[in-house]
């Protein structure tokens, strides 16, 4: 089966707000800012027809190398308005791998607060810097460190790491800091939330990256709590901040429905949704033991349908991400360890 039409007309009229100094003006199309011929083959083989509403105003404002706090959903399209530019202007100003053949020296970091998500922006990453020559990399928890030193020490343009794997790998000696262009916070608040905060300002106050003002930062959040704030005065220099939709609520792409049903009618109800709802399908359970039961049960109805959670092991995981993602699995029963996939 191919991986799902995304449907860009349904974001055509979710709402963005700017505000900041000499905000420059959004886009329309791809081809309004400059991001390279590669990356724009990229795209078009990647069925982007066209710019979501955070990708018109966010592309503009990191090309023009302004700092970016951006309060966005996930499914607003984040991922390619920070990874789009970045790359295109790491092809257009050239990289530089640095001269240890043991250190890895990226030149962009883009901080993650759990594997699925940094995972998927890798693969994001690969898609759109698909022969440009960057080296995109990615380094987290839960998984044997050997094999992403091993990927580091060939070299590393872009690296997405989740902040605990990235403090241990940087305090080893394998990674510097010292040449970063670009920083990006990705889901700051469930950073916040996860308790990563001690180890994000080691990273970014701490150690060798250069500092606020000399690099490039941007940061996206679904929320803007006090602390997200307090975050953004510290890391961010005379920025811009985007609001994508109702801050805090779900994107506007999605319809929410809710259905009162009594315990023993569960299983007959979401076999009811299955039946009626086209598409890929994401299932949310409380516990690991639900989605065990649930992606069991689903099987055993011939439903193609596979589950994760965080006791099975990352290889699984990550394969199942992949299945559900290009609809040969189309029913994926989940704890909240893809809720931020």
């Amino acid at each position: 089966m191919a991986a799902p039409k995304i449907e860009f007309d349904k974001y055509g009229d979710i709402p963005v707000e700017a505000s900041g100094r000499n905000c420059p003006a959004s886009i329309d199309t791809w081809d309004q800012v400059e991001l390279g011929h590669v990356i724009m083959e990229n795209i078009k083989e990647a069925g982007y027809a066209k710019p979501t509403p955070i990708q018109r105003s966010s592309l503009p404002i990191v090309m023009g190398g302004r700092d970016l706090m951006g309060c966005a959903q996930t499914g607003s399209g984040k991922t390619a308005a920070f990874l789009l530019p970045i790359l295109a202007l790491l092809l257009k100003q050239g990289v530089n791998r640095g001269p240890s053949s043991y250190k890895a020296h990226p030149q962009a970091l883009i901080l993650a607060p759990t594997r699925e998500l940094a995972c998927q922006i890798q693969e994001e990453a690969k898609k759109f810097g698909f022969r440009t020559g960057i080296k995109s990399s990615v380094v987290y928890g839960g998984a044997p460190m050997n094999s992403q030193l091993w990927e580091l020490k060939s070299g590393c343009d872009l690296l997405v790491a989740t902040p605990g794997r990235l403090v241990d790998i940087i305090e080893r000696g394998n990674v510097s800091l010292s040449r970063i262009r670009f920083l990006v916070l990705d889901e700051a608040d469930r950073m916040l939330d996860m308790g990563f905060e001690p180890q994000i300002r080691k990273i970014v106050e701490q150690l060798d990256m250069p500092r606020t003002g000399q690099r490039h930062t941007l940061m996206f959040s679904a929320t803007f709590p006090k602390e997200i704030q307090m975050l953004a005065s510290s890391f961010l220099h005379d920025y811009i901040f985007l609001a994508v939709g109702r801050v805090g609520a779900a994107t506007e792409t999605v319809t929410q429905k809710f259905i009162q049903v009594e315990e023993h009618a569960k299983d007959q109800a979401l076999f009811s949704c299955i039946n009626t709802v086209p598409g890929l399908t994401l299932i949310f359970v409380e516990t690991k033991k639900q989605a065990e039961y649930l992606g069991r049960m689903l099987q055993r109805q011939g439903v193609p349908a596979q589950s994760i959670h965080g006791d099975k092991q990352q290889a699984l995981r990550t394969a199942a991400i992949r299945s559900f993602s290009s609809g040969q699995t189309p029913f994926l029963i989940a704890t909240n360890v893809a809720a931020w996939t």
